[in-house]
């Protein structure tokens, strides 16, 4: 079997097992019915445990397997050619992100290994120490990069902090964003306690409207609450693929707005990829970057990732997110009812 053919074979058998579930409201029993032999191997391995840590490393469906085996083929069959299909894969996983963040380019769509880098790429613009603001909620990834750029002089650090109840406020980090603020850093959902983060888009209008840009981390919801990095109008968003698209460690990205893009608007966190023709090795000087977001692109990236990453974009695309937010809904309405039974009150 040739690799277009296994990755068609893969996803097909992704795409067929959605279609069988039919229109309309997702249940149970259609869902083990049929999207629960996509994980045969997990299961089947886990059947005495009922895994409920999905929020953190998701569940790894059976195509994964072959999804990478079929990176390293193309490296056992083509050795320093495997690189043309090894950028396919890397250009269809930007595309696959940037229709779930509703980004109207893929190429505003950067690879990866970690929420972290990406937020360096976008700190790492600034040529004067920016004014940041952030929550005291941020996940460690970004809270201990901000804290030690701040800690080192690269930037000035505001923090916003919760109300009693551990809860973020769009007030409050309005409150904080004033005219000299460069950058806003903020989660869609509050890697803690599973907050949703009010008015995003709010907050986003009322940073532009003082000179500030605003990174969204949406690590901790995208694939399970809808999102369009378009509509919100945000600058930056980084994320990844270990939790609800089961993708694993290493696949993550960084959203740049094309707006930025167009504007020539450029980082230090660069390298050899992110040059108009990577593979002549001229070294004109200044270098001369790639169009749009390839000017963002760095040295020789891992590709494992990438594919590992392939099998939970396409099922999540598949199902479509606004399905699974209203499934999910639908489940914990379930669960606060049954706690309610034993006298349990759900908080959130």
């Amino acid at each position: 079997m040739s690799a277009m053919s296994a990755v068609a074979s893969t996803v097909d058998a992704i795409r067929a097992a959605v279609a069988a579930l039919g229109p309309g409201a997702l249940s149970e029993q259609s869902l083990q019915a049929h999207i629960a032999p996509l994980f045969s191997r997990a299961l089947t391995a886990n059947r005495e445990r009922i895994y409920l840590a999905n929020h953190s490393l998701g569940r790894v469906l059976d195509a994964t397997e072959d999804d990478v085996r079929e990176a390293l083929a193309a490296w056992y069959a083509r050795m320093g050619d495997a690189w043309d299909a090894w950028n396919i894969e890397v250009d269809a996983y930007r595309g696959r992100l940037a229709a779930l963040l509703g980004a109207a380019r893929a190429d505003a769509v950067l690879p990866k290994t970690s929420a972290g880098q990406g937020l360096r790429a976008v700190l790492n613009t600034y040529d004067a120490v920016p004014n940041v603001v952030a929550t005291r909620g941020e996940f460690d990834s970004l809270d201990v990069i901000l804290r030690e750029y701040a800690r080192r002089g690269r930037i000035a650090l505001t923090l916003v902090d919760p109300d009693r109840h551990g809860r973020f406020d769009a007030a409050s980090v309005r409150a904080a964003i004033v005219p000299g603020t460069a950058l806003v850093v903020v989660s869609q959902v509050m890697f803690e306690t599973g907050q949703i983060l009010p008015d995003v888009v709010g907050i986003v209008a009322h940073a532009r409207a003082r000179g500030a840009r605003v990174l969204l981390d949406v690590y901790h919801s995208l694939g399970v609450i809808p999102l369009d990095v378009a509509e919100s109008d945000v600058d930056f968003a980084v994320g990844g693929a270990y939790k609800y698209l089961r993708g694993g460690p290493g696949a993550c990205f960084l959203y740049v707005a094309p707006r930025h893009l167009d504007a020539g608007l450029r980082t230090l966190d660069t390298g050899w990829f992110a040059k108009e023709a990577p593979f002549d090795y001229a070294r004109p000087d200044p270098p001369r970057f790639g169009p749009g977001g390839d000017a963002w692109l760095e040295s020789t990236p891992p590709v494992l990732p990438f594919y590992q990453a392939r099998a939970g974009q396409v099922l999540v695309q598949a199902i479509g997110v606004e399905r699974l937010r209203a499934h999910s809904l639908a489940a914990q309405r379930r669960l606060v009812a049954l706690l309610a039974e034993h006298g349990i009150a759900a908080e959130g």
